[in-house]
């Protein structure tokens, strides 16, 4: 198992939530540093027919007495546990770790319940950093960073997995928690969104390519957020001195994830997809060094009207960083022209511009940094103190 960025949970006694999404580790991390915790699986069929029943049995499931950790995996499958959660702790001063790959039901039925008692958390696909010696930036790009791609040397196998993860949530998430009735229609949906990758996202667009109504297109993004598999970013507005575009940018998760869904064909261009995944890539590891690190950055992007764009916006109490990806070798002054705009109106700015290339340099107080070592440093990119 990979030595796991995250740390922070663990440095207290306080219950938490691990929220994130299928296959990034949450079980494995928490077995592997507390094996002597109490763990109920509630994707064990007995467990869970047990406590959907009489979710007051949790109690008679803890040894009395019992000082440690108490892991309930995938506690989104009964929410109403949350209430004995809250009893336990409050009552019996136990502590609990509760992990969830959705946030769809608890939102609904009683997280709130928990508000102030646990903190929560964020388990992100595997960082460059966590990867260390087994980092390839082809790989990245082509498999992304889901742990179990890292289990098999088999090219093969390894496709077969990600072809088959998003029919895991199709079939377990989509069906099971009747998020919507038409399981074929929302197949088609990740289709073409996954055309939006990296893109403004352009909800009447995808309704006409799917058929599909433009409410129903709504609800299909939310479904992924709700899942943890995808995530839109705003336009960064704050103190704003051009006109500005309003809608979202949208990502889904994992690169490798993305690049199964993506279709393949003769009319599919490779270098979209490739240049998609490239911002993607960076996006995801941006996503859990700020996470992991506590940097309490809001990421955001940054668009004109006249299509003058910066991929990314950072923005907290650490400062404001900008940052463009570009897949491309080597670099073309236009490439730069977001970041020198950006630069105009906030000054103050950190500007990173990374790329496919091999030179680092300085151009124009714009920092131009490989992304296959951008990423081997980016807890010092980002930390700006």
């Amino acid at each position: 198992m990979y030595n796991r960025l995250l740390e922070r949970p663990l440095k207290g006694n306080q219950s938490f939530f691990l929220f994130g999404p299928r296959g990034t580790g949450k079980t494995s991390w928490s077995r592997e540093k507390i094996p002597q915790a109490l763990y109920i699986d509630l994707l064990e069929t007995e467990s869970f027919v047990d406590l959907l029943a009489h979710p007051e049995r949790l109690e008679q499931m803890i040894p009395p007495g019992f000082k440690d950790w108490i892991i309930i995996d995938e506690v989104q499958k009964i929410p109403q546990l949350l209430n004995e959660v809250h009893r336990l702790i409050e009552g019996k001063n136990y502590k609990f770790i509760l992990t969830g790959s959705s946030a769809r039901s608890l939102k609904k039925k009683g997280v709130n319940l928990l508000a102030g008692r646990a903190l929560s958390f964020k388990m992100f696909p595997l960082t460059a950093i966590e990867l260390r010696e087994d980092f390839n930036l082809k790989n990245s790009l082509q498999f992304g960073h889901l742990p179990f791609v890292y289990s098999r040397n088999n090219e093969q196998a390894i496709r077969d997995y990600l072809e088959a993860y998003t029919q895991t949530y199709l079939r377990e998430e989509v069906m099971q928690e009747g998020l919507t009735r038409n399981v074929a229609a929302f197949s088609r949906f990740l289709e073409v969104a996954s055309f939006s990758q990296g893109e403004v996202m352009n909800m009447s667009e995808i309704a006409r390519e799917t058929s599909i109504n433009r409410k129903v297109i709504e609800d299909y993004f939310q479904i992924l957020e709700d899942l943890l598999l995808a995530q839109r970013i705003p336009v960064f507005t704050k103190r704003a001195k051009r006109k500005l575009i309003s809608h979202a940018k949208f990502y889904f998760f994992d690169v490798g994830v993305f690049q199964a869904i993506r279709p393949r064909g003769p009319y599919d261009l490779k270098e979209e997809s490739e240049g998609a995944s490239f911002e993607t890539l960076a996006y995801q590891e941006i996503q859990a060094i700020n996470s992991y690190f506590n940097y309490q950055y809001k990421i955001h992007f940054w668009r004109t009207v006249d299509k003058v764009e910066v991929d990314f916006v950072l923005y907290g109490p650490k400062g404001i960083i900008a940052i463009e990806v570009k897949r491309a070798e080597t670099i073309d002054t236009k490439d730069l022209r977001g970041l020198r705009l950006f630069g105009e109106d906030y000054p103050e700015a950190k500007r990173l511009f990374l790329y496919g290339g091999k030179k680092k340099e300085y151009i124009e107080n714009i920092q131009v940094i490989p992304l296959s070592e951008a990423l081997q440093t980016l807890p010092e990119l980002l930390n700006t103190f």
